[in-house]
């Protein structure tokens, strides 16, 4: 299958006056898929796809809909590095111990917390990416990788989210779509 860049996520970032991110991620709600994609020569080409999670409430902005919200994203901080891989969060802290297979664990690994770029959309108000918490993160049950399974946010397995912890910096842009 050949990943093309969604054209949607250029006309946004241009839209919102956003300056282009060496690397860019697009999530594919439908298929479940994020693609990681590297600015080579003024083009974004595929790097590679990783199998996701997104919210098993479907895609939506509103607070409190625990749904995966649409649109233009960057990730605003990077939170885990340094702790243990199969580290477990609450609120954003390593609670002491690691994950080690347990299903329990809905937050694990490394938090990248995503900021809705997209006034009206996924920026400011009650849709507000952001305040929402929503992040790309690991979990405790891959298993759910390929399904609809999160409360809103994007679950990576731990092989896929730890490298890309490293690689990314802040301000990195994300696409989310429902196609």
């Amino acid at each position: 299958m050949k990943i093309r860049f969604p054209g949607a996520a250029l006309r946004a970032r241009a839209r919102c006056g956003v300056a282009p991110s060496r690397y860019f991620l697009a999530v594919n709600v439908a298929r479940q898929q994020t693609a990681l994609f590297c600015r080579r020569d003024g083009v974004y080409v595929p790097v590679r796809v990783f199998r996701c999670s997104t919210s098993r409430y479907g895609v939506g902005e509103a607070a409190g809909s625990n749904m995966t919200p649409r649109g233009l994203h960057r990730i605003a901080q990077k939170i885990g590095g340094g702790w243990p891989a199969g580290a477990v969060f609450r609120s954003r802290q390593w609670v002491g111990f690691t994950w080690q297979g347990q299903p329990w664990a809905p937050i694990a690994h490394r938090i990248l917390w995503l900021e809705g770029l997209e006034p009206g959309l996924n920026r400011g108000g009650n849709v507000d990416s952001r305040a929402r918490y929503i992040y790309i993160h690991g979990t405790g049950k891959e298993t759910t990788l390929g399904r609809p399974d999160s409360c809103g946010c994007i679950h990576l397995s731990s092989d896929d989210l730890l490298p890309l912890y490293d690689k990314l910096p802040e301000g990195t842009l994300v696409w989310i779509a429902e196609r």
